[in-house]
């Protein structure tokens, strides 16, 4: 339970990391470079699957994909030849590489010559009024590994709550696409997915937060307890949850 003092002063974070100073910094600073939705959600995708290491390399390396996709993700990804993905195989981002870069960009082809929106890899696992999105992380890691030449070793970019993987990454993707409000940081894309259903994306500084402040007791760092952190998010704003991951966050990073 959520002592008075302790609401308070996630409320005073939310306020004070929730602003648009936050994208300078951050791998959201890249998607925020384009218009056109499914440049946005592609270019938001890579950057969440980038984002671990140090904020500096991931941005650097996002940016080195922008410039791989001739600035136009979408268009090169539904339309390019043999020849352009010889500059893939450069690129590199910690245990990301090449062979998974290629794999990434066949699977979003095919997706797209289907799709119009890449929401529907995600919201066609979700059942109407499910409380989370966890059918949708599991479906849609299931979806992404399903191609006949999928390599094995990519699996480890796609976390699933099947493995009780807290699947940072993807739920901070989720919340980039689903959430909308006034200070534009997050996009608001999709609509087939509520803000209600997502998750807390849950790293070390949000959980050592979460922690000070009572919203979490288990001590591993897990699916469920992204649930149980979620779970008491929405004590708070039933609605809008993971609105606190800002709050949480910015306390962890400025703690020390």
């Amino acid at each position: 339970m959520l002592s008075a003092r302790n609401r308070e002063i996630l409320e005073e974070a939310y306020l004070r990391f929730h602003n648009a100073d936050f994208i300078q910094d951050d791998p959201l600073q890249v998607p925020h470079h384009f218009s056109k939705k499914q440049d946005i959600e592609i270019m938001a995708f890579f950057a969440a699957t980038l984002a671990w290491g140090q904020r500096k390399t991931i941005i650097k390396n996002c940016w080195n994909l922008v410039e791989i996709f001739e600035n136009e993700p979408h268009n090169f990804i539904v339309n390019h030849q043999e020849e352009d993905l010889k500059k893939c195989l450069k690129f590199k981002h910690r245990t990301f590489n090449p062979s998974d870069l290629l794999y990434f960009i066949s699977f979003l082809k095919q997706h797209y010559e289907k799709n119009e929106s890449l929401e529907s890899a995600f919201s066609m696992h979700l059942k109407e009024k499910e409380e989370t999105v966890q059918n949708a992380l599991i479906g849609f890691h299931n979806y992404f590994c399903s191609l006949d030449y999928f390599p094995s070793r990519t699996r480890k970019h796609i976390a699933s709550p099947a493995r009780n993987s807290a699947c940072k990454r993807l739920n901070m993707f989720l919340r980039w696409m689903v959430r909308k409000d006034e200070k534009n940081i997050d996009f608001g894309i999709w609509k087939d997915i509520q803000t209600w259903q997502l998750l807390c994306p849950l790293d070390v500084h949000v959980e050592r937060q979460a922690r000070i402040l009572g919203l979490i007791q288990r001590p591993q760092r897990d699916f469920k307890t992204v649930l149980e952190l979620s779970k008491a998010l929405k004590t708070l704003d039933p609605i809008d949850p993971v609105k606190y991951d800002f709050a949480l966050f910015g306390l962890g990073i400025h703690a020390f």
